[in-house]
């Protein structure tokens, strides 16, 4: 941030030309696949997601005024998942989940004789 002497006005630096900048536009590459990753799960999963950029700016070191600031920039992406397929299940008298009720009666079957023969209609 600097301010012009003649009109008093501050300028400030675009964030966007900082992130475009950073680290040689490698920052920039990062976010931008992070990003459209975020856009390929939303569109595919149909649930919201996030992605968030932290710059994170350290004071210089042993507390020179004129020494360089460390810069880094952080990000987390939260992206939709599928929902997890879920399956039913019975818990039997000892409360272990099985598949059939245990309180359902079972059927016997049997397999139907097979026949060549047919009937003319």
């Amino acid at each position: 941030m600097s301010t012009n002497t003649e009109t008093g006005e501050i300028q400030q630096a675009p964030v966007a030309a900082f992130l475009a900048s950073h680290l040689n536009g490698r920052t920039d590459e990062e976010l931008s696949a992070q990003f459209h990753t975020l856009l390929d799960a939303v569109r595919t999963h149909g649930k919201k997601g996030s992605l968030t950029i932290t710059i994170v700016v350290e004071p210089p070191a042993n507390g020179v005024d004129s020494a360089p600031l460390p810069i880094g920039v952080e990000s987390a992406v939260k992206a939709p998942r599928p929902t997890p397929v879920k399956s039913l299940y019975f818990l039997d008298d000892e409360g272990l989940p099985v598949r059939e009720d245990p309180r359902q009666m079972a059927i016997e079957f049997r397999t139907a004789p097979t026949t060549n023969t047919f009937k003319d209609a």
